[in-house]
């Protein structure tokens, strides 16, 4: 699955990005990107939402 997140701020899209990868198999912690004239930061994350993360 691919999640596009968008957030205010860098900051509350790198801790949902955690949160994710607390849970699931992810990509991990990818880069931010925020593209000019449009408020907000958004970042890309790959998940298996179908295979908890393994301790």
């Amino acid at each position: 699955m691919v999640l596009d997140i968008t957030g205010g701020d860098e900051d509350t899209v790198r801790i949902v990005m955690a949160a994710l990868e607390e849970r699931w198999a992810t990509s991990g912690i990818s880069p931010v990107q925020r593209e000019p004239g449009v408020p907000g930061v958004r970042a890309r994350v790959y998940a298996d939402i179908l295979r908890p993360k393994l301790q």
